[in-house]
Protein backbone atom coordinates (compact mmCIF):
# COMPACT_ATOMS: atom_id res chain seq x y z
CA UNK A 1 0.00 0.00 0.00
CA UNK A 2 2.60 2.16 0.68
CA UNK A 3 4.62 1.56 -2.10
CA UNK A 4 1.42 2.29 -4.23
CA UNK A 5 1.08 5.29 -2.46
CA UNK A 6 5.01 6.28 -3.26
CA UNK A 7 4.19 5.64 -7.10
CA UNK A 8 1.05 7.46 -7.40
CA UNK A 9 2.53 10.89 -5.58
CA UNK A 10 2.77 14.03 -7.85
CA UNK A 11 6.00 14.21 -10.40
CA UNK A 12 6.87 18.27 -8.82
CA UNK A 13 7.95 16.37 -5.33
CA UNK A 14 10.92 14.88 -6.80
CA UNK A 15 12.26 18.59 -7.31
CA UNK A 16 13.11 19.09 -3.85
CA UNK A 17 15.52 17.86 -1.68
CA UNK A 18 16.98 19.09 1.55
CA UNK A 19 19.96 19.65 3.00
CA UNK A 20 20.66 20.80 6.41
CA UNK A 21 16.80 20.82 7.36
CA UNK A 22 15.88 23.29 4.70
CA UNK A 23 14.39 22.79 1.60
CA UNK A 24 16.47 22.86 -1.85
CA UNK A 25 15.30 23.73 -5.55
CA UNK A 26 16.79 21.37 -7.79
CA UNK A 27 16.48 22.58 -11.55
CA UNK A 28 14.56 18.88 -12.91
CA UNK A 29 12.10 19.29 -15.80
CA UNK A 30 9.23 17.49 -14.61
CA UNK A 31 9.22 15.39 -17.84
CA UNK A 32 13.11 14.49 -16.78
CA UNK A 33 11.86 13.33 -13.14
CA UNK A 34 13.46 10.21 -12.27
CA UNK A 35 11.47 6.98 -11.29
CA UNK A 36 12.42 6.25 -7.84
CA UNK A 37 12.46 2.46 -7.46
CA UNK A 38 10.41 1.11 -4.19
CA UNK A 39 12.62 -0.55 -2.69
CA UNK A 40 15.75 1.06 -2.35
CA UNK A 41 16.42 3.89 -0.64
CA UNK A 42 19.91 3.93 -1.80
CA UNK A 43 19.24 4.53 -5.02
CA UNK A 44 16.94 7.40 -3.66
CA UNK A 45 20.09 9.10 -1.60
CA UNK A 46 21.95 8.66 -5.30
CA UNK A 47 19.35 10.36 -7.30
CA UNK A 48 19.10 13.58 -4.76
CA UNK A 49 23.70 13.26 -4.52
CA UNK A 50 23.35 13.95 -8.40
CA UNK A 51 20.67 16.17 -8.55
CA UNK A 52 22.34 18.48 -5.95
CA UNK A 53 25.58 18.05 -8.52
CA UNK A 54 23.52 19.13 -11.80
CA UNK A 55 22.46 22.10 -9.83
CA UNK A 56 25.98 23.44 -8.64
CA UNK A 57 27.39 22.84 -12.27
CA UNK A 58 24.83 25.42 -13.95
CA UNK A 59 26.07 27.71 -11.99
CA UNK A 60 27.02 31.02 -14.64
CA UNK A 61 30.03 33.01 -14.05
CA UNK A 62 29.26 36.29 -12.09
CA UNK A 63 29.51 38.85 -14.64
CA UNK A 64 26.88 36.78 -16.39
CA UNK A 65 24.27 37.40 -13.83
CA UNK A 66 22.73 40.46 -12.38
CA UNK A 67 25.39 40.96 -9.44
CA UNK A 68 22.08 41.47 -6.93
CA UNK A 69 21.57 37.66 -7.27
CA UNK A 70 25.22 36.49 -6.16
CA UNK A 71 24.61 36.15 -2.72
CA UNK A 72 21.50 33.54 -3.60
CA UNK A 73 23.87 31.43 -5.12
CA UNK A 74 25.94 31.67 -1.81
CA UNK A 75 24.73 31.30 1.94
CA UNK A 76 25.09 33.73 4.39
CA UNK A 77 28.09 32.25 5.82
CA UNK A 78 30.24 31.64 2.39
CA UNK A 79 29.51 35.18 1.90
CA UNK A 80 30.84 36.98 5.01
CA UNK A 81 33.78 34.41 4.04
CA UNK A 82 34.61 35.63 0.70
CA UNK A 83 33.99 39.32 1.71
CA UNK A 84 36.66 38.63 4.52
CA UNK A 85 39.14 36.70 2.19
CA UNK A 86 38.53 39.67 -0.70
CA UNK A 87 38.72 42.49 1.60
CA UNK A 88 42.29 40.49 3.01
CA UNK A 89 43.52 40.65 -0.64
CA UNK A 90 42.88 44.42 -0.95
CA UNK A 91 44.70 45.27 2.24
CA UNK A 92 47.49 42.96 1.03
CA UNK A 93 47.66 45.20 -2.27
CA UNK A 94 47.37 47.90 -0.10
CA UNK A 95 44.08 49.08 -1.04
CA UNK A 96 42.12 50.75 2.24
CA UNK A 97 38.77 48.65 2.96
CA UNK A 98 37.06 51.32 5.21
CA UNK A 99 34.37 52.73 2.19
CA UNK A 100 33.84 48.95 0.98
CA UNK A 101 31.66 47.80 4.06
CA UNK A 102 28.73 48.13 2.45
CA UNK A 103 29.57 47.95 -0.99
CA UNK A 104 28.38 44.26 -2.93
CA UNK A 105 31.86 42.87 -3.87
CA UNK A 106 32.22 39.66 -6.25
CA UNK A 107 31.90 36.25 -4.76
CA UNK A 108 35.31 35.91 -5.53
CA UNK A 109 39.14 36.97 -5.23
CA UNK A 110 40.11 36.16 -9.26
CA UNK A 111 37.63 39.10 -9.74
CA UNK A 112 37.87 41.37 -7.52
CA UNK A 113 41.95 40.45 -8.97
CA UNK A 114 40.66 41.33 -12.54
CA UNK A 115 38.91 44.29 -11.93
CA UNK A 116 42.08 46.09 -10.14
CA UNK A 117 44.08 44.75 -12.76
CA UNK A 118 42.28 46.34 -15.21
CA UNK A 119 42.24 49.95 -13.35
CA UNK A 120 45.85 49.49 -13.25
CA UNK A 121 46.05 48.68 -17.09
CA UNK A 122 44.44 52.12 -17.35
CA UNK A 123 47.24 53.64 -15.75
CA UNK A 124 45.77 54.34 -12.59
CA UNK A 125 47.98 53.13 -9.42
CA UNK A 126 47.22 52.23 -5.87
CA UNK A 127 46.58 55.50 -4.43
CA UNK A 128 44.42 56.16 -7.86
CA UNK A 129 41.96 53.72 -6.44
CA UNK A 130 42.09 54.39 -2.69
CA UNK A 131 41.20 58.32 -3.42
CA UNK A 132 37.87 56.68 -4.66
CA UNK A 133 37.55 52.66 -3.71
CA UNK A 134 33.77 52.94 -4.94
CA UNK A 135 35.24 52.06 -8.13
CA UNK A 136 35.52 48.44 -7.27
CA UNK A 137 32.54 47.66 -7.17
CA UNK A 138 32.53 47.99 -10.71
CA UNK A 139 32.09 45.26 -13.12
CA UNK A 140 34.30 45.21 -16.10
CA UNK A 141 32.36 43.90 -18.36
CA UNK A 142 29.07 45.26 -17.33
CA UNK A 143 30.39 49.01 -16.09
CA UNK A 144 33.70 49.60 -17.06
CA UNK A 145 34.19 48.04 -20.44
CA UNK A 146 30.86 49.89 -21.98
CA UNK A 147 32.09 53.16 -20.27
CA UNK A 148 34.98 53.35 -21.52
CA UNK A 149 34.10 52.19 -25.01
CA UNK A 150 31.63 54.86 -25.37
CA UNK A 151 33.84 57.47 -23.85
CA UNK A 152 36.50 56.30 -26.85
CA UNK A 153 33.61 56.77 -29.46
CA UNK A 154 33.23 60.08 -28.71
CA UNK A 155 36.38 61.54 -29.21
CA UNK A 156 38.83 60.77 -26.04
CA UNK A 157 41.38 58.98 -26.69
CA UNK A 158 42.37 55.43 -25.58
CA UNK A 159 45.72 56.53 -23.87
CA UNK A 160 43.82 59.22 -22.15
CA UNK A 161 41.05 57.52 -20.49
CA UNK A 162 43.02 56.55 -17.45
CA UNK A 163 43.52 60.12 -16.86
CA UNK A 164 40.06 60.92 -17.52
CA UNK A 165 38.90 58.22 -14.95
CA UNK A 166 41.06 59.07 -12.05
CA UNK A 167 39.64 62.55 -12.35
CA UNK A 168 36.34 61.71 -12.36
CA UNK A 169 35.79 57.64 -11.38
CA UNK A 170 32.08 58.29 -10.76
CA UNK A 171 32.05 58.03 -14.38
CA UNK A 172 32.38 54.06 -14.26
CA UNK A 173 28.97 53.63 -12.14
CA UNK A 174 27.01 55.82 -15.23
CA UNK A 175 24.62 54.35 -17.36
CA UNK A 176 25.65 54.99 -21.14
CA UNK A 177 22.26 54.63 -22.62
CA UNK A 178 20.64 56.94 -19.48
CA UNK A 179 23.29 59.41 -18.19
CA UNK A 180 26.11 59.89 -20.73
CA UNK A 181 24.25 59.73 -24.16
CA UNK A 182 21.51 62.75 -22.92
CA UNK A 183 24.58 64.93 -21.79
CA UNK A 184 26.74 64.76 -25.31
CA UNK A 185 23.50 65.14 -27.02
CA UNK A 186 22.69 68.07 -24.95
CA UNK A 187 26.17 69.63 -26.02
CA UNK A 188 26.01 69.02 -29.75
CA UNK A 189 22.30 71.08 -29.32
CA UNK A 190 24.68 73.91 -27.70
CA UNK A 191 26.39 73.83 -31.32
CA UNK A 192 29.76 72.35 -29.80
CA UNK A 193 31.28 70.44 -32.56
CA UNK A 194 31.09 67.05 -32.42
CA UNK A 195 35.07 67.00 -32.99
CA UNK A 196 35.28 69.16 -29.16
CA UNK A 197 33.05 66.88 -27.41
CA UNK A 198 36.11 64.52 -26.55
CA UNK A 199 38.31 67.87 -25.47
CA UNK A 200 35.18 69.72 -23.51
CA UNK A 201 34.76 66.23 -21.44
CA UNK A 202 38.37 66.32 -20.90
CA UNK A 203 38.48 69.86 -18.58
CA UNK A 204 35.21 69.41 -17.42
CA UNK A 205 34.27 65.45 -17.17
CA UNK A 206 31.71 66.37 -14.62
CA UNK A 207 29.38 67.12 -17.29
CA UNK A 208 28.25 63.52 -17.47
CA UNK A 209 27.41 64.04 -13.36
CA UNK A 210 24.91 66.80 -14.02
CA UNK A 211 20.73 67.10 -15.07
CA UNK A 212 20.20 68.46 -17.84
CA UNK A 213 17.09 70.16 -16.38
CA UNK A 214 19.24 71.95 -14.15
CA UNK A 215 22.32 73.84 -13.75
CA UNK A 216 23.49 73.54 -17.12
CA UNK A 217 20.28 74.48 -18.82
CA UNK A 218 19.72 78.01 -16.59
CA UNK A 219 22.84 78.96 -16.90
CA UNK A 220 22.77 78.96 -20.71
CA UNK A 221 19.12 80.91 -20.35
CA UNK A 222 20.83 83.62 -18.62
CA UNK A 223 23.48 84.33 -20.40
CA UNK A 224 21.22 84.07 -23.73
CA UNK A 225 18.79 87.28 -21.72
CA UNK A 226 21.39 89.14 -21.56
CA UNK A 227 22.92 89.03 -24.96
CA UNK A 228 24.79 86.44 -25.59
CA UNK A 229 23.89 85.16 -29.41
CA UNK A 230 22.98 81.52 -28.89
CA UNK A 231 25.64 80.72 -31.74
CA UNK A 232 28.07 81.89 -29.49
CA UNK A 233 27.07 79.36 -26.74
CA UNK A 234 29.14 76.44 -28.55
CA UNK A 235 32.85 78.39 -28.82
CA UNK A 236 32.11 79.70 -25.15
CA UNK A 237 31.19 75.70 -24.04
CA UNK A 238 34.73 74.87 -25.86
CA UNK A 239 36.34 77.44 -24.43
CA UNK A 240 35.54 77.74 -21.08
CA UNK A 241 32.65 74.37 -19.99
CA UNK A 242 32.80 75.44 -16.27
CA UNK A 243 30.15 77.61 -16.67
CA UNK A 244 27.25 74.88 -17.43
CA UNK A 245 28.15 74.23 -13.28
CA UNK A 246 27.57 77.69 -12.51
CA UNK A 247 24.78 78.17 -10.44
CA UNK A 248 23.18 81.52 -11.90
CA UNK A 249 21.93 83.02 -8.69
CA UNK A 250 24.74 82.99 -6.72
CA UNK A 251 27.69 83.54 -9.47
CA UNK A 252 27.05 84.61 -12.84
CA UNK A 253 23.92 87.11 -11.93
CA UNK A 254 25.69 88.43 -9.22
CA UNK A 255 29.12 89.44 -11.45
CA UNK A 256 26.96 90.72 -14.20
CA UNK A 257 25.09 92.97 -11.53
CA UNK A 258 28.37 94.07 -10.05
CA UNK A 259 30.14 95.02 -13.57
CA UNK A 260 26.65 96.91 -14.86
CA UNK A 261 27.11 98.77 -11.52
CA UNK A 262 30.83 99.98 -13.26
CA UNK A 263 29.00 101.62 -15.87
CA UNK A 264 29.30 98.60 -18.45
CA UNK A 265 26.27 97.41 -20.81
CA UNK A 266 24.94 93.86 -20.44
CA UNK A 267 25.28 94.13 -24.04
CA UNK A 268 28.92 94.47 -23.97
CA UNK A 269 29.33 92.23 -21.57
CA UNK A 270 27.98 89.75 -23.64
CA UNK A 271 30.11 90.66 -26.46
CA UNK A 272 33.05 90.40 -23.58
CA UNK A 273 31.73 86.90 -22.61
CA UNK A 274 31.41 85.56 -25.82
CA UNK A 275 35.16 86.18 -26.66
CA UNK A 276 36.20 85.34 -23.05
CA UNK A 277 33.88 83.06 -21.71
CA UNK A 278 36.37 82.63 -18.27
CA UNK A 279 35.55 85.76 -17.04
CA UNK A 280 32.61 84.04 -16.01
CA UNK A 281 34.78 81.91 -13.50
CA UNK A 282 36.50 84.76 -11.73
CA UNK A 283 35.54 84.95 -8.36
CA UNK A 284 33.48 88.19 -7.08
CA UNK A 285 34.64 89.13 -3.91
CA UNK A 286 38.07 87.68 -3.86
CA UNK A 287 39.15 89.00 -7.42
CA UNK A 288 36.94 90.87 -9.02
CA UNK A 289 35.74 93.86 -6.65
CA UNK A 290 39.59 93.33 -5.11
CA UNK A 291 40.80 94.56 -9.01
CA UNK A 292 38.85 97.09 -8.90
CA UNK A 293 39.18 98.71 -5.72
CA UNK A 294 43.21 98.26 -6.69
CA UNK A 295 42.83 100.50 -10.06
CA UNK A 296 41.02 102.83 -8.11
CA UNK A 297 43.97 103.23 -5.28
CA UNK A 298 46.59 103.37 -8.37
CA UNK A 299 44.71 106.62 -9.32
CA UNK A 300 42.47 105.46 -11.96
CA UNK A 301 39.47 107.83 -12.25
CA UNK A 302 35.97 105.71 -11.79
CA UNK A 303 34.55 107.09 -14.75
CA UNK A 304 37.24 105.36 -16.82
CA UNK A 305 37.06 101.78 -15.07
CA UNK A 306 34.07 101.14 -17.76
CA UNK A 307 36.21 101.52 -20.59
CA UNK A 308 39.68 99.80 -18.89
CA UNK A 309 37.65 96.82 -18.62
CA UNK A 310 35.93 96.80 -21.90
CA UNK A 311 39.31 97.59 -23.33
CA UNK A 312 41.04 94.61 -20.95
CA UNK A 313 38.52 92.59 -19.33
CA UNK A 314 41.66 90.04 -18.23
CA UNK A 315 42.47 92.47 -15.76
CA UNK A 316 40.00 91.49 -13.33
CA UNK A 317 41.55 88.23 -12.90
CA UNK A 318 45.11 89.02 -12.69
CA UNK A 319 46.96 89.55 -9.47
CA UNK A 320 46.68 93.23 -9.89
CA UNK A 321 48.53 94.59 -7.05
CA UNK A 322 51.58 92.93 -7.91
CA UNK A 323 51.59 94.58 -11.54
CA UNK A 324 50.44 97.67 -10.89
CA UNK A 325 52.92 97.77 -8.25
CA UNK A 326 56.07 96.60 -10.22
CA UNK A 327 55.26 98.63 -13.71
CA UNK A 328 54.20 102.03 -11.51
CA UNK A 329 58.00 101.52 -9.94
CA UNK A 330 59.52 100.75 -13.72
CA UNK A 331 57.65 103.76 -15.20
CA UNK A 332 58.94 106.41 -12.35
CA UNK A 333 62.60 105.07 -12.22
CA UNK A 334 63.13 104.35 -16.07
CA UNK A 335 61.06 106.24 -18.05
CA UNK A 336 60.28 109.62 -15.33
CA UNK A 337 56.61 109.07 -15.32
CA UNK A 338 55.21 110.12 -12.19
CA UNK A 339 52.18 108.27 -10.56
CA UNK A 340 49.51 110.55 -11.81
CA UNK A 341 51.05 109.81 -15.43
CA UNK A 342 51.39 106.47 -15.18
CA UNK A 343 47.37 106.23 -13.83
CA UNK A 344 46.46 108.34 -17.24
CA UNK A 345 48.84 105.18 -19.35
CA UNK A 346 46.76 102.75 -17.68
CA UNK A 347 43.38 104.49 -18.06
CA UNK A 348 44.92 104.78 -22.12
CA UNK A 349 46.46 101.40 -22.20
CA UNK A 350 45.17 98.34 -19.67
CA UNK A 351 47.40 96.28 -21.33
CA UNK A 352 50.41 97.58 -20.29
CA UNK A 353 50.51 95.97 -16.51
CA UNK A 354 51.24 92.80 -18.57
CA UNK A 355 53.87 93.89 -20.99
CA UNK A 356 57.49 92.74 -20.24
CA UNK A 357 59.69 95.73 -19.51
CA UNK A 358 62.33 94.45 -21.50
CA UNK A 359 59.76 94.67 -24.26
CA UNK A 360 58.88 98.47 -23.62
CA UNK A 361 62.59 99.94 -22.72
CA UNK A 362 63.31 98.68 -26.49
CA UNK A 363 60.75 101.14 -27.87
CA UNK A 364 62.21 104.05 -25.29
CA UNK A 365 65.87 103.26 -26.09
CA UNK A 366 64.98 103.59 -29.98
CA UNK A 367 63.07 107.12 -29.11
CA UNK A 368 65.91 108.23 -27.05
CA UNK A 369 68.61 107.46 -29.62
CA UNK A 370 66.68 109.95 -32.49
CA UNK A 371 68.00 112.24 -30.01
CA UNK A 372 64.40 112.91 -28.37
CA UNK A 373 65.13 114.09 -24.38
CA UNK A 374 63.64 111.81 -22.27
CA UNK A 375 61.13 113.71 -20.44
CA UNK A 376 59.73 114.56 -24.14
CA UNK A 377 59.47 110.65 -24.46
CA UNK A 378 57.89 110.60 -20.82
CA UNK A 379 55.23 113.19 -22.32
CA UNK A 380 54.69 110.80 -25.53
CA UNK A 381 54.27 107.60 -23.95
CA UNK A 382 51.36 109.04 -21.53
CA UNK A 383 49.83 110.95 -24.67
CA UNK A 384 49.58 107.84 -26.62
CA UNK A 385 51.00 104.38 -24.38
CA UNK A 386 50.33 102.31 -27.86
CA UNK A 387 54.00 102.98 -29.08
CA UNK A 388 55.54 100.98 -26.27
CA UNK A 389 53.99 97.71 -28.07
CA UNK A 390 54.75 98.55 -31.71
CA UNK A 391 57.46 96.67 -33.25
CA UNK A 392 60.87 98.47 -33.32
CA UNK A 393 61.35 97.52 -36.92
CA UNK A 394 58.30 99.05 -38.45
CA UNK A 395 58.84 102.08 -35.80
CA UNK A 396 61.99 102.25 -37.73
CA UNK A 397 60.46 102.24 -41.03
CA UNK A 398 57.85 104.72 -40.37
CA UNK A 399 60.59 106.94 -38.73
CA UNK A 400 62.80 107.25 -42.03
CA UNK A 401 60.28 107.80 -44.15
CA UNK A 402 58.83 110.24 -42.22
CA UNK A 403 62.92 112.37 -41.72
CA UNK A 404 63.58 111.89 -45.46
CA UNK A 405 60.46 111.40 -47.29
CA UNK A 406 58.64 113.88 -45.68
CA UNK A 407 61.15 115.84 -43.96
CA UNK A 408 59.41 117.05 -41.40
CA UNK A 409 60.52 118.44 -38.13
CA UNK A 410 61.04 116.19 -34.62
CA UNK A 411 59.02 118.56 -33.08
CA UNK A 412 55.59 117.02 -35.12
CA UNK A 413 56.25 113.52 -34.22
CA UNK A 414 56.75 114.43 -30.36
CA UNK A 415 53.28 116.30 -30.83
CA UNK A 416 51.57 113.64 -32.69
CA UNK A 417 53.36 110.18 -31.42
CA UNK A 418 50.16 108.50 -32.66
CA UNK A 419 52.26 108.00 -36.12
CA UNK A 420 54.02 105.33 -35.27
CA UNK A 421 50.85 103.29 -34.55
CA UNK A 422 49.64 103.85 -38.49
CA UNK A 423 50.22 101.35 -40.85
CA UNK A 424 53.31 102.87 -43.32
CA UNK A 425 52.33 101.70 -46.58
CA UNK A 426 48.59 101.62 -46.23
CA UNK A 427 47.75 104.64 -44.60
CA UNK A 428 50.71 107.18 -44.18
CA UNK A 429 52.60 106.79 -47.81
CA UNK A 430 49.29 106.64 -49.48
CA UNK A 431 47.93 109.17 -47.97
CA UNK A 432 50.86 111.72 -48.10
CA UNK A 433 51.32 111.16 -51.81
CA UNK A 434 47.65 112.15 -52.02
CA UNK A 435 49.19 115.34 -50.52
CA UNK A 436 51.39 115.86 -52.29
CA UNK A 437 50.14 115.76 -55.67
CA UNK A 438 47.67 118.07 -54.34
CA UNK A 439 49.78 120.48 -52.70
CA UNK A 440 48.54 120.26 -49.55
CA UNK A 441 50.80 120.89 -46.53
CA UNK A 442 48.95 119.94 -43.03
CA UNK A 443 49.61 118.28 -39.50
CA UNK A 444 50.29 115.01 -39.25
CA UNK A 445 46.82 114.56 -37.30
CA UNK A 446 44.84 116.03 -40.22
CA UNK A 447 45.71 113.76 -42.30
CA UNK A 448 46.27 110.51 -40.26
CA UNK A 449 43.53 110.43 -37.40
CA UNK A 450 40.43 109.74 -39.78
CA UNK A 451 38.84 107.87 -41.71
CA UNK A 452 38.93 107.08 -45.19
CA UNK A 453 36.03 108.98 -46.37
CA UNK A 454 36.80 111.99 -44.20
CA UNK A 455 40.31 111.85 -45.84
CA UNK A 456 38.76 112.54 -49.06
CA UNK A 457 36.14 114.72 -48.00
CA UNK A 458 39.18 117.16 -46.87
CA UNK A 459 40.77 116.43 -50.17
CA UNK A 460 37.94 117.96 -51.88
CA UNK A 461 37.86 121.24 -49.94
CA UNK A 462 41.20 122.10 -51.06
CA UNK A 463 42.49 124.22 -48.52
CA UNK A 464 42.56 124.29 -44.86
CA UNK A 465 41.19 126.34 -42.65
CA UNK A 466 44.40 128.23 -40.76
CA UNK A 467 42.47 129.24 -37.90
CA UNK A 468 41.50 125.33 -37.23
CA UNK A 469 43.49 123.52 -34.48
CA UNK A 470 44.52 120.37 -35.19
CA UNK A 471 42.58 117.29 -34.54
CA UNK A 472 42.64 115.53 -31.03
CA UNK A 473 43.41 112.27 -30.60
CA UNK A 474 41.93 109.85 -28.27
CA UNK A 475 42.93 106.01 -28.86
CA UNK A 476 39.89 103.73 -28.99
CA UNK A 477 37.02 106.97 -29.29
CA UNK A 478 35.26 109.45 -31.12
CA UNK A 479 37.53 111.99 -33.47
CA UNK A 480 36.98 115.44 -32.66
CA UNK A 481 37.72 118.09 -35.02
CA UNK A 482 37.52 121.66 -33.76
CA UNK A 483 36.03 124.24 -35.84
CA UNK A 484 33.67 121.06 -37.63
CA UNK A 485 30.01 120.15 -36.39
CA UNK A 486 30.93 116.72 -37.93
CA UNK A 487 32.66 114.68 -35.53
CA UNK A 488 32.73 111.12 -36.85
CA UNK A 489 31.34 109.04 -39.44
CA UNK A 490 28.49 108.75 -37.33
CA UNK A 491 26.34 111.20 -36.68
CA UNK A 492 26.13 110.58 -32.67
CA UNK A 493 27.92 107.49 -30.94
CA UNK A 494 26.72 106.60 -26.86
CA UNK A 495 28.49 105.92 -24.34
CA UNK A 496 27.60 102.08 -25.38
CA UNK A 497 28.33 102.18 -28.79
CA UNK A 498 32.03 103.59 -27.98
CA UNK A 499 32.53 100.69 -25.44
CA UNK A 500 31.14 98.34 -27.82
CA UNK A 501 33.70 99.19 -30.41
CA UNK A 502 36.57 99.16 -28.22
CA UNK A 503 35.75 95.41 -26.95
CA UNK A 504 34.81 94.17 -30.56
CA UNK A 505 38.50 95.58 -31.67
CA UNK A 506 40.04 93.72 -28.82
Amino acid sequence: MTSLLRRRSHPLTAIFARSNGAPRLVAIKPSQNPRIPISSSLYLYRVSKCCTFSTQSTKFPEYEMPSVTWGVVQGRKEKLVSRVIICDFLKGIGIVTDELEDLELPSTVELMRERVEFLQKLGLTIDDINEYPLMLGCSVRKNMIPVLGYLEKIGIQRSRLGEFVKNYPQVLHASVVVELVPVVKFLRGLDVEKQDIGYVLMRYPELLGFKLEGTMSTSVAYLVSIGVSPRDIGPMVTQYPYFLGMRVGTMIKPLVDYLVSLGLPKKILARMFEKRAYILGYDLEETVKANVDCLLSFGIQKEALASVIAQYPQILGLPLKAKLSAQQYFFTLKLKIDPDGFARVIERMPQIVSLNQDVIMKRIEFLLGRAIPAEVVARMVVKCPQIVAVQVGLMKNSYYFFKSEMGRPIKELVEFPEYFTYSLESRIKARYQRLQSKGIRCSLAWFLNCSDKRFEERLQGHYIDPEAASPSFCMGGKLKLPGSELVSDVEEESDDEILYRRTVSL
